[in-house]
């Protein structure tokens, strides 16, 4: 009869034991389930990227992805492992790399030991406040699927990404490693140099000091655009929290930022137009995960914009709602730096309803307008450059530097006050007659204090002929 109780307590004590958490299974529980929350306050959807069957081993870094999209975050680890967390924003796939990553130290590009005849300092913006200046690419960068050529780069720490200069860089069209109101001019270390190899454009902010903030030290990073597309962040020298750095006078951001413009009538002009800038798309990154050594890659997903021909814009899966327009041979969601010329050519309405064989059918009755034309080129005249951006922060009076070759900004004169424009010949006539009239003035007070000059003598001999 022992033996048997005996049994039975044996078995019960396994059964329990195997029904029990391991140790620590409760901890780790808990900890999952605060990441889970902290994930759903912000209607993020987070996974981590794990092979099937794979084991996380202690100081392993663990890869998450954001479905949702969001701001970056890099979470602390109970093993102090860092994880790398990848956000999709739509446009661009963003991946954030602790200071414990080695890709963080693999994606900073080494300036100082790249080809020097391709490295440039730029002398004005090493030694100014708020300052901007134009530089031109060696390759088309796309950003946000638009190519670009040229690009602004500003002393604030970030690279302003728009065709039109207005009075806000920072509002948005920016590509921000670390906006803020740094000024290079404090000391003969700070540099904003800029490196172009055909294959990848990288600006460094380098030893630059917060402006009232010197004595927190130098902050050193860059922001490289590569011909593929790719962003990277990279951040060597980050001396105090971001989150420390004051916007009262300057935007504090790290992100990028686009949108388009669009001309509407002027309530104080009616025969102006007024250019007004909707963003459309932003990445805030989350200040708080900004360190030293730490990097930020994104990188970009495909667009409207690439589909060339009805067929692939049509049969297309992305999760925009992409458009043929065909008057414009143009792929679009109506949503990016054309839109202008997708409102003014009623492309949603065109495309509404429509198969590619019904485009195919109207090619001989439409013509296609002079793609090389900008909306904002022509008779079309700004009276005001309106910027109207959701959740402005502070106003930004970063000046372009003139001696660039920069944009500047737009006329700003009303179509009633512009004078007509003076040909060539017109100038030419007017200064010949104002020679004759100066030769015939100095001849006469010539004439009258001379008068037994061999030309005084002449003009008297024809007068008298003349009278005869």
């Amino acid at each position: 009869m022992r033996a048997e109780l005996w049994l039975l307590v044996l078995v019960l004590r396994e059964a329990a034991r195997a029904l029990s958490p391991e140790p620590g299974a409760g901890q780790d529980a808990g900890r999952g389930s605060g990441w889970a929350a902290k994930g759903t306050t912000q209607g993020w959807n987070r996974r981590a990227r794990e092979s099937p069957g794979q084991v996380l081993e202690p100081n392993r870094t663990q890869l998450s992805q954001d479905l949702g999209g969001g701001t970056l975050a890099i979470d602390t680890l109970p093993d102090n492992g860092t994880r790398v967390v990848e956000d999709n924003h739509s446009y661009y796939v963003s991946r954030l790399y602790g200071p414990s990553e080695p890709r963080s130290r693999e994606l900073w590009v080494d300036v100082a030991k790249a080809n020097q005849s391709q490295v440039k300092v730029h002398r004005i913006l090493s030694n100014t406040h708020r300052q901007a200046s134009r530089v031109v690419l060696s390759f088309d960068f796309p950003f946000y699927g638009h190519p670009l050529r040229q690009i602004t780069i500003a002393t604030g720490g970030f690279i302003f990404m728009g065709d039109v200069i207005h009075r806000m860089l920072t509002a948005t069209q920016y590509v921000a490693p670390l906006m803020a109101n740094f000024n290079p001019g404090y000391s003969d270390n700070s540099t904003v140099a800029y490196f172009d190899n055909g294959t990848v454009f990288v600006v460094q902010w380098d030893h630059v000091y917060l402006q009232g903030r010197e004595d927190r030290g130098s902050f050193t990073f860059q922001a490289a655009l590569h011909q593929d597309g790719r962003i990277v962040f990279g951040y060597k020298e980050i001396p105090m929290s971001v989150l420390e750095i004051s916007s009262s006078q300057h935007p504090v951001k790290a992100g990028l930022s686009d949108a388009f413009m669009i001309l509407n009538p002027s309530p104080e002009v009616p025969e102006s137009r007024r250019r007004t800038i909707f963003e459309y798309h932003r990445v805030e990154l989350d200040p708080s995960k900004i360190t030293s050594t730490s990097a930020v890659e994104f990188t970009p997903l495909p667009t409207c914009l690439q589909h060339r021909s009805c067929d692939a814009c049509m049969s297309s899966d992305l999760t925009f709602n992409c458009s043929w327009c065909h008057v414009l041979q143009r792929c679009s969601s109506g949503f990016d730096r054309y839109r202008q010329e997708w409102l003014a050519y009623s492309c949603a309405q065109e495309a509404e309803g429509r198969t590619c064989a019904d485009f195919q059918d109207e090619d001989s009755f439409s013509s296609s307008p002079d793609s090389s034309s900008s909306p904002f080129d022509g008779d079309l005249t700004t009276t005001s450059s309106s910027l109207f951006i959701d959740s402005l922060t502070t106003e930004d009076d970063t000046k372009l530097n003139p001696y660039a070759g920069g944009d500047g900004l737009q006329n700003n004169l009303s179509p009633k006050t512009k004078a007509p424009p003076v040909h060539l010949g017109t100038i030419v006539g007017i200064v010949l007659a104002v020679f004759l009239v100066a030769a015939i003035i100095l001849a006469g007070i010539y004439i009258n204090g001379h008068p037994t000059s061999n030309a005084a003598l002449f003009f008297l001999e024809h007068r008298i002929l003349c009278k005869n």
